[in-house]
């Protein structure tokens, strides 16, 4: 498909100050020779994020660091919804974990809520990690993508791996929790995976 802009160069910063993000992305681009920065180690803020999407939210990131740092910026924004909660905690997903970014806390208020829904049974309890990726020129050119992944909410949380509500996410047709997987199991088919293998096919040539 043409139309797509294509990346060119070495750095990319990474719109994120979230550590564990910034190593999976790293991760994901190790195959184009493509330096990350974060856009924490440049000193520039974190934007309000005031969307109403997923792919919203992480324009106004990838935006704002391209402007800030006058480079093309990565901006990854993703969250955990549930269908018996109607989709939360979606585009929420950062804030039910508080100020202190403390997931223990998000993943038992998904489990209380779910509790309150009745939400008992594996059907009851689909869920689905969703990531919107935005690569972002400092000229406001951007190109964004959705990818998804569905499976189960599962309680009590299983794994020391990932980092976000992994623990508690069974992906289907497996037997292990995000939390659970190794870094190469996980990149193989995951939400961000699912996101990154459209924007690398639309913007990225393999060097």
């Amino acid at each position: 498909m043409s139309g797509h802009r294509k990346f060119t160069g070495r750095k990319l910063v990474v719109a994120s100050h979230n550590p564990g993000k910034i190593r999976e992305i790293g991760e994901l681009l190790a195959a184009f020779d493509v330096e990350p920065v974060s856009a924490g180690s440049l000193g520039l803020p974190e934007p309000v994020e005031d969307g109403d999407s997923f792919i919203a939210n992480a324009e106004i990131k990838a935006l704002a660091a391209a402007r800030g740092a006058n480079m093309i910026a990565l901006s990854d924004d993703s969250g955990f919804a549930l269908e018996a909660l109607d989709g939360a905690p979606g585009i929420y997903s950062a804030r039910w974990a508080g100020p202190s970014k403390d997931f223990t806390i998000a993943m038992q208020k998904v489990e209380d809520e779910l509790q309150k829904a009745g939400a008992m049974t594996p059907d009851a309890r689909r869920a689905r990690f969703i990531c919107a990726l935005t690569l972002a020129w400092p000229d406001g050119h951007v190109e964004s993508f959705e990818g998804t992944v569905t499976g189960t909410a599962v309680w009590p949380p299983r794994g020391e791996n990932g980092f976000g509500y992994d623990p508690v996410f069974l992906p289907d047709g497996y037997d292990l929790t995000f939390g659970e997987m190794d870094a190469a199991a996980k990149h193989a088919m995951s939400h961000r995976a699912d996101a990154f293998r459209q924007l690398i096919n639309a913007c990225f040539t393999e060097k």
